[in-house]
Parts: C-alpha cells; structure tokens; sequence
C-alpha cells in the first residue's frame, strides 16, 4: 500500500496459543520444582532479608519454630520450609 510516495508496511502476527501454553506449563513446573524441603538458617536469611540473630530470638526460639527443627547430635539445625513459613506468619501476626 502507498500513501503519497510512502511505503506503509502491512505486519501480521501469527500467535500459537498452544506453545505459550506449552511454555507457561514448563517454566510453572521448575518453579514449583524449586520449592525447598528444608533449610538453615543461612537460607532462611537470604530468602527472609532478615539477620541470623533476629531470626534467632525472634523465631528460632519459640516453641512452635522448635517443633520444626531437624538435627542431628550438635549438627547442623534444618527446617521444614513449608511448615516453617506458616509459623513464621503466625509468629509475626502476634506483634
């Protein structure tokens, strides 16, 4: 198509609905694959933005947070990170 000696461009765009939904599917499953077990305390600060020490005595210390924990003789302490989370909700709901 010409317009008083200019060029328009005509620009079609063909969608295949069927590979977005394809992809969305593939990037939803490694995300959830991603969901943690357990962690440390070292993780829990990184994924919380919160100091080892406040997560200390704010969390770690409560009897809830206590039950959660998985150690093994003066070894390295974990947490189950779902049932984790929802305490620290809890925890933080109270303040």
């Amino acid at each position: 198509m010409e317009v008083e000696g200019l060029s328009i461009i005509e620009v079609g765009i063909n969608i295949d609905h069927e590979e977005i939904r394809k992809l969305v599917d593939e990037k939803l499953d490694e995300a959830i694959q991603q969901v943690l077990f357990t962690w440390d305390i070292t993780e829990m600060t990184k994924r919380t933005c919160m100091g080892k020490t406040f997560l200390e005595e704010e969390f770690l210390r409560d009897p809830r947070m206590k039950l959660l924990e998985r150690r093994k003789d003066k070894g390295k302490r974990y947490w189950f990170y779902e049932e984790s989370l929802v305490v620290m909700r809890q925890i933080m709901d109270e303040w």
